[in-house]
């Protein structure tokens, strides 16, 4: 696999699930009585999981942590 497809996939990724991190909250925040987010805020907080879970990701597949 080169560069191009993993990019080429993980692009539209990103903005789509940015998108639908956006439309979630705009249905969750009124019961918690909280704001609604803004799409480039939606971004932040994507690119923020993203950081957070792709390392554990990479871990669990590698088999680092979670293999016995």
């Amino acid at each position: 696999m080169g560069c191009g497809v993993i990019f080429g996939a993980a692009v539209p990724g990103f903005f789509l699930s940015s998108l639908f991190t956006m439309l979630l909250w705009g249905v969750i925040a009124p019961k918690f009585d909280i704001e609604t987010i803004s799409y480039s805020y939606a971004m932040l907080v994507t690119i923020a999981l993203w950081i957070v879970v792709a390392p554990l990701a990479a871990a669990a597949g590698k088999g680092k942590w979670f293999r016995k």
